[in-house]
């Protein structure tokens, strides 16, 4: 199927774009994470998982847990702090 992944702020920046298509056959975000990390450089750097790295799935916060559909849209973004 065909995930739409987006990167936001430093992950964009280290990435070096701010999404791309992604055919993948992952059943949930663990699982597309892991192939992302897979692909090695900054892929491995970035989504490495002891970095702190918050998604979203259709625009609504997710876990690893959370199962995968064609065609959605999947956001990775570095945790935000207000102040």
């Amino acid at each position: 199927m065909k995930i739409q992944v987006r990167y936001f702020a430093s992950l964009r920046e280290t990435i070096g774009v701010g999404a791309e298509t992604v055919q993948t056959n992952a059943p949930d975000v663990a699982a597309l994470r892991q192939e992302l990390i897979a692909r090695g450089g900054v892929h491995a750097q970035c989504l490495a998982l002891d970095m702190p790295v918050r998604v979203a799935l259709n625009q609504v916060m997710a876990s690893g847990a959370t199962p995968l559909t064609a065609d959605c849209e999947l956001a990775f973004f570095p945790p935000v702090t207000g102040g």
